[in-house]
């Protein structure tokens, strides 16, 4: 029997119909990670091993894996047999000497070999600027419309995953782009869930920076929290796909309390793809200590981590309809 998107979607998610993913298909950011505790360039063997350590230990917690299949197959291979896996498509980084961010898929890869690799679904990355320069946002959208087709022609979801930028303001944790950040957010979300596109699922930012959420910061808030709170319900309404949120490299205490806030906000968004908050405390040991360090990192804090990601979706997430 043919399998379909929404059986791939199961696969993907939990019993609830919840999308607890695990993410670390991260490349650039992993070596650099490595490389901080090392003083010295990460190696190809030290990536692959991590991965596989984070696999092996962490996705009996997860609805899904996601990796990248430069250095992530290894730990496919590795990962609980009922977690699904989500196979990142596009090149890491972007090129920073031509303007706009650019977007590329891996050159040896297509969505029908992401597939035969096990793919449950197709991941792509886009950063995305909704008040750039037309030229350039057109040939993004265009871009999202090849891969749509891709995934269309191999019954594969396509999940999106949107990161916002300002073109004119680098500093994406800065106050000023803080208050910029619901509109460009928000905004890009409206975009991609057009039907053209294809998209599946949405893979998204929270809409606000919640280190300038009054009672989250020291400093002068940008948003007061009923401000932030109707970001929160805006974006929502913004999309008729299922969407999830990134962790973006916030503490896991951080990600679960803006979760907590987006449910009472009004927010019916459908799980997380959660990487660092989950994973990162774990890479010095692994460098510093070794192998078993990061194994007992990662049965002990990294899985209390996970557990406690659970909970709070099955509390507070909204499950998708898949039957």
């Amino acid at each position: 029997m043919k399998t379909t998107k929404r059986d791939y979607l199961k696969q993907i998610s939990n019993d609830q119909g919840i999308i607890g993913a695990l993410a670390i298909d991260q490349r650039g950011a992993l070596k650099k990670m490595i490389a901080k505790s090392k003083g010295s360039d990460a190696t190809d063997e030290e990536i692959i091993e991590f991965k596989q350590l984070v696999s092996q230990e962490l996705t009996p917690y997860a609805s899904a894996i996601l990796l990248d299949p430069e250095y992530g197959l290894p730990a496919a291979e590795s990962r609980d047999a009922n977690a699904g896996l989500l196979l990142a498509y596009e090149k890491t980084g972007y090129d920073a000497s031509t303007p706009g961010r650019l977007p590329d898929i891996l050159s040896v890869w297509s969505v029908k070999r992401l597939k035969e690799a096990g793919a449950d679904a197709c991941k792509f990355l886009l950063y995305y600027d909704v008040d750039e320069a037309q030229e350039i946002n057109e040939q993004k959208k265009v871009f999202m419309e090849r891969i749509g087709s891709e995934c269309a022609a191999e019954e594969l979801p396509f999940f999106l995953e949107l990161v916002s930028y300002d073109a004119q303001n680098a500093d994406s944790s800065s106050r000023e782009y803080a208050q910029v950040k619901p509109h460009k957010v928000i905004d890009m979300m409206k975009e991609f869930s057009n039907a053209r596109y294809g998209v599946d699922v949405l893979k998204g930012e929270v809409p606000v920076n919640m280190n300038y959420v009054e009672g989250y910061t020291d400093e002068e808030p940008v948003y007061t929290k009923e401000q932030a709170a109707a970001y929160f319900k805006e974006q929502s309404e913004a999309t008729n796909l299922p969407f999830i949120f990134l962790s973006a490299g916030v503490s896991a205490d951080l990600f679960q309390e803006t979760l907590r806030f987006a449910k009472n906000s009004g927010s019916t968004f459908n799980g997380v793809l959660c990487g660092r908050a989950t994973w990162a405390n774990g890479v010095e040991p692994y460098v510093v200590q070794g192998k078993e360090a990061a194994k007992e990192w990662l049965r002990t804090q990294g899985r209390e981590n996970i557990k406690g990601l659970n909970k709070i979706l099955n509390e507070n997430a909204t499950p998708i309809q898949l039957d």
